[in-house]
């Protein structure tokens, strides 16, 4: 049995009429009689009682119709909400992302993703990057916004989306004696007590960024760790050393900080979106879009799709 066998049998139901329901079906009378004899068949039960003058509904016949009805109800309705998801008008994306890409991507685009996709929930989870990319491996992420450090990070099976690259800049208290400079030294900044964020928030940003401090020819003196941007401003205020900060960092409250390029410069932060390979789904792609969309209207630089 056939779903077009339900369809040929609710049509001659509800017209009474074999006649009339071959039209409304666009086929012949003499297949759909047949069609109708072939269901009864392979049911075991006679579904409608006709002569030459009417057609009329068995009991059983009745029974049948109202469950092909409910049947056919199912399967529309199954077509809908597929197409609905097909189409990125519904469904649900589950998120990673980092505090400091959703300060800079996410906030303007998920308020742009929900007036335009309504019906599509999101579930975000704030994730390390590490943890983002098992966690996207293993299948219980949809997409995944992170920091980017080229070629110390292993994306192999993933499709990435540049959507920002942010320079770091120099956090120092207000009256230190490098503000005095409009562009900062970096040997000079790297003599400094220094404030860095824990190796394991962001192992590859980490050592990048040591690396670029070692540049001088001297080791760099880290004197405190602080896991996140309030408690790294609010060293240096106090007085505890310098800071290296995303460039966004002019955005957030910073009473007693000055902010200040330096030279020769820091890594470039790349921020992406990433994916497994070939499953970026529809709505998923809206939302990457809109990221990648703002960033660039705020202009900050983005990149078209590419494989890692």
């Amino acid at each position: 049995m056939e779903l077009r066998h339900l369809r040929y049998f609710v049509a001659v139901a509800e017209e009474l009429h074999f006649g009339r329901a071959a039209a409304r079906l666009h086929m012949a009378q003499p297949p759909l009689s047949m069609q109708i004899r072939a269901l009864e068949e392979e049911i075991g039960a006679r579904l409608l009682a006709r002569n030459s003058r009417s057609v009329r509904l068995t009991p059983a016949g009745e029974a049948y119709l109202a469950e092909a009805r409910e049947v056919l109800a199912r399967v529309e309705a199954a077509g809908r909400a597929a197409r609905r998801i097909g189409q990125g008008e519904a469904g649900e994306i589950t998120a990673g992302y980092m505090n400091p890409v959703m300060d800079a991507v996410l906030c303007r685009a998920l308020a742009a993703f929900r007036q335009e996709r309504p019906g599509v929930a999101l579930r975000l989870r704030e994730l390390p990057t590490p943890a983002q990319l098992d966690e996207l491996r293993g299948g219980r992420l949809d997409v995944a916004f992170i920091r980017l450090v080229r070629g110390r990070q292993d994306l192999r099976g993933l499709e990435i989306r540049l959507v920002a690259r942010e320079p770091y800049v120099l956090a120092l208290p207000e009256g230190h004696p490098l503000a005095a400079h409009d562009v900062v030294p970096l040997d000079e900044a790297a003599a400094e007590p220094l404030i860095l964020f824990p190796r394991a928030a962001m192992p590859a940003l980490h050592e990048a960024m040591l690396a670029a401090l070692r540049q001088g020819g001297a080791e760099p003196r880290i004197v405190q760790e602080a896991p996140g941007k309030h408690a790294s401003l609010a060293l240096v205020a106090a007085g505890f050393g310098l800071c290296l900060v995303p460039a966004s960092a002019r955005d957030w409250p910073r009473r007693g900080v000055t902010l200040r390029p330096v030279t020769p410069g820091l890594p470039v932060v790349e921020m992406a979106a990433a994916w497994r390979e070939g499953e970026l789904a529809p709505a998923t792609r809206v939302l990457v879009d809109l990221a990648a969309a703002d960033l660039a209207a705020s202009g900050l630089a983005s990149s078209d799709l590419a494989s890692a």
